[in-house]
C-alpha cells in the first residue's frame, strides 16, 4: 500500500525540522516546501537542504518568489533593523514586531495548497506554535483553522472529492523546550538547523528574538544549542 504523501514547510530553521520529523514517523512520504522570498537570511535555505536530506524527504523544493517588493519587515527590507535582546525576558508578545512579514504564512500555505494538490495529497504541515513564538497573528490556531476551512473551498481537487486538506500543526501547544525534546526523540540533529533573523557571516547572532527563544529551549533542557558549536549555524 502506497504511503500518505504529506507537503511539509521547511525553512530549516528547529520547529520546521522537528515537524518533518514527526511527518516522517506518522508514516508520510514528506515533500519539503521551502522558499527564497527576499529575507536576509537566505542561509536558512542550505540548512533546510540539509535538513531534508538527513531526514529523508522525497523532493525538496524551494520556491522563489520576492517579498521584498512589498516590505514591511525586518527580514525583508534592509531599512528595519532587526531587534536585538540582553535576554528573552524582554521579548514581548503584547505588540507585532517588526521581523513580521506580511501575510507569509498565507502565502507559504497557498503555495503548500498547490503542491498538495498536484501531488493528490490531502495533507500539509507546518511548525507554528501559539506559545514560544514572536506574536505573529498567522501562528494561531484560529487562524489555522480559517485557511483550512477556506482551502477546502478554494481548489479543483476540492471540489471533486479527491483532496480533503488537512494542516497539521503538531507544535501549535508545545514550548520550544517540548519541540527540542520531541525533536530529539525523533534523531532531530539540531546541529544542522539555523533559525537566526540576523546571522553574521552565516553564524547566529544569538540576540534576535528567534535565538533568545531557541536558546531559552535548550537551557530548558539542561544543553546548549548545537548549532552554537558547529561552523553551520
Amino acid at each position: 500500500m502506497a504511503q500518505r504523501k504529506a507537503v511539509v514547510l521547511l525553512s530549516g530553521g528547529l520547529d520546521s525540522a522537528t515537524v518533518l520529523a514527526i511527518a516522517r514517523n506518522e508514516g508520510y512520504e514528506t515533500f519539503a516546501l521551502s522558499f527564497r522570498y527576499g529575507q536576509r537570511h537566505t542561509v536558512e535555505l542550505q540548512a533546510a537542504e540539509r535538513v531534508a536530506a538527513a531526514l529523508g524527504a522525497t523532493k525538496h523544493v524551494v520556491a522563489d518568489i520576492d517579498l521584498r517588493v512589498f516590505g514591511g519587515s525586518a527580514l525583508t527590507d534592509a531599512s528595519i533593523a532587526v531587534p536585538h535582546h540582553d535576554s528573552v525576558d524582554d521579548l514581548s508578545t503584547d505588540d507585532i514586531p517588526v521581523t513580521y512579514v506580511p501575510a507569509r504564512n498565507t502565502i507559504f500555505l497557498s503555495f503548500a495548497l498547490a503542491w498538495a494538490e498536484t501531488l493528490d495529497a490531502s495533507d500539509v504541515f507546518i511548525g507554528v506554535s501559539a506559545l514560544d513564538y514572536s506574536g505573529y497573528p498567522d501562528c494561531r490556531p484560529e487562524y489555522i483553522k480559517a485557511y483550512e476551512e477556506m482551502a477546502n473551498l478554494a481548489t479543483r481537487a476540492g471540489v471533486e472529492g479527491r483532496q480533503r486538506l488537512k494542516i497539521h500543526t503538531p507544535l501549535i501547544q508545545l514550548t520550544k523546550a517540548d519541540t527540542i525534546r520531541r525533536g530529539l526523540e525523533l534523531n532531530v540533529d539540531y546541529a544542522l538547523t539555523h533559525s537566526c533573523y540576523d546571522p553574521v557571516d552565516d553564524r547566529a547572532c544569538g540576540t534576535c528574538d528567534s535565538c533568545l527563544l531557541r536558546n531559552r529551549g535548550f537551557a530548558e533542557l539542561g544543553m546548549t544549542d548545537p548549532a552554537l558549536t558547529t561552523s553551520q549555524s
